[in-house]
């Protein structure tokens, strides 16, 4: 179910912006472009296909002295936004928070 609705939040994003989501999965993390994309993966039920919600922390915090390490589980809440890197939409939950 969590996995579902994980799926129709990038797929349909329109629906959950500017609402307040809270999620628990797996910290990851990825470079590009000079920074540093940090999410919360979410795997489905059979744990064969995982989906992840970048979030962006309100508070600022050291990489990686202040984060988890990968595939440690996370609660993150936040926003739930979207915003554009050339012509690729891409979701993300901002001012966000690791319980």
């Amino acid at each position: 179910m969590v996995y579902s609705e994980v799926y129709s939040m990038l797929t349909e994003p329109e629906i959950f912006l500017g609402k307040k989501i809270k999620m628990k999965g797996s910290f990851a993390y990825a470079q590009g472009d000079g920074r540093y994309y940090f999410a919360c993966i979410i795997a489905d039920a059979t744990a064969c296909c995982s989906q992840g919600i970048e979030f962006v922390l309100g508070e600022e915090r050291s990489f990686p002295d202040e984060y988890p390490g990968v595939g440690e589980e996370i609660t993150v809440e936040g926003i739930f936004d979207t915003y554009y890197e050339g012509e690729n939409r891409y979701c993300q939950l901002i001012n966000a928070e690791m319980c």
